[in-house]
């Protein structure tokens, strides 16, 4: 795999709780260049998965953020449609202590059947030890980090990250010093120097930009605005944020253990984002327009998910 010109979100899910007859509960994936990762795998995930366009071939790891049903119950589901597909990709599952039982639970009972090398990775509140992010996935253009967030029970917040890329490759350049085509461009785009046939020593940086750094986003499902909430989402290229309520139910949200949209977007702008993605909306609103409203007053730079809906970033 290259280093990926770019990432895509897709919502597969919007709802929380429970899914309406035009959202699903929640589920996300972001897609690079050759592979993608889930976040959170509601019911239903692995159709909104087909209606997308991706192949589950290509899925390299899932990342639940807590046990609550509507964020989890598609994984059994999902894990064994892959072994009819004949997967033979190994796949990381990563969540709160809790997943593995559950896991080993349905294939016991013969609910789900796993044919593939299958790398649980669970988490305990003692875990995290530090504000430092915690890794929880690493890939050789990708790494995902994790903090714990603030919701009833231990909710998992993540930040994926892609790795610096190299800088662009001046051609024209290149060609001025007389470097022929081949090898040697490759050897320079990797950061070593050649020596061309004339005895001329060239530098990498003679013909190779600085680094370009890689974009981040940061997914925060369920939580109450919270400190570590803004550490995960600190400068990235897109916050995914829960906004489950209006202001109006402010008490309501917060005894729930939930953000409002207003407070969502408080912790975009406290972090610094490019923008923000808001999801996890309540089925007590019929549509999102009331819960954007509220957070563009505070952050004009979000948008809310909704499900299929592609954003580039």
């Amino acid at each position: 795999m290259k280093g990926s010109a770019g990432l895509k979100i897709i919502p597969f899910g919007t709802s929380s709780g429970r899914p309406t007859l035009h959202r699903h509960v929640s589920s996300l994936a972001v897609v690079g260049d050759g592979e993608w990762w889930l976040f959170d795998c509601g019911e239903a995930a692995q159709i909104q998965l087909m209606r997308a366009g991706l192949s589950s071939h290509k899925l390299a790891a899932i990342f639940i953020t807590h046990l609550h049903g509507d964020h989890f119950n598609g994984l059994a589901g999902l894990l064994a449609t892959m072994s009819l597909d004949q997967r033979r990709r190994p796949l990381v599952v990563t969540g709160p202590v809790g997943i593995r039982e559950y896991l080993e639970m349905v294939q016991r009972l013969k609910i789900s059947y796993i044919s593939y090398p299958l790398t649980i990775r669970e988490y305990s509140a003692a875990d995290f030890t530090s504000q430092q992010p915690l890794e929880v996935f690493d890939s050789s253009h990708h790494r995902v980090v994790a903090l714990p967030l603030d919701h009833r029970i231990l909710a998992i917040g993540y930040r994926l990250i892609e790795k610096d890329k190299p800088g662009r490759f001046d051609v024209e350049r290149a060609r001025e010093l007389g470097i022929p085509a081949g090898p040697q461009y490759s050897r320079l785009q990797a950061g070593h120097s050649v020596v061309l046939d004339d005895g001329r020593t060239i530098e990498s940086s003679a013909v190779v930009g600085p680094a370009r750094r890689g974009l981040s986003i940061a997914y925060c499902l369920d939580t109450r605005p919270c400190a570590n909430g803004v550490r995960l989402a600190h400068e990235a290229d897109c916050l995914v944020h829960e906004a489950t309520f209006t202001e109006d139910h402010h008490e309501e949200s917060h005894f729930y253990g939930h953000s409002t949209a207003a407070q969502a977007a408080e912790v975009a702008r406290i972090a610094a984002v490019k923008r923000l993605l808001i999801t996890h909306f309540s089925s007590r609103y019929p549509d999102y327009r009331q819960l954007l409203a509220e957070a563009r007053q505070v952050f004009p730079g979000t948008s809310a998910a909704e499900d299929l809906a592609e954003l580039k970033l």
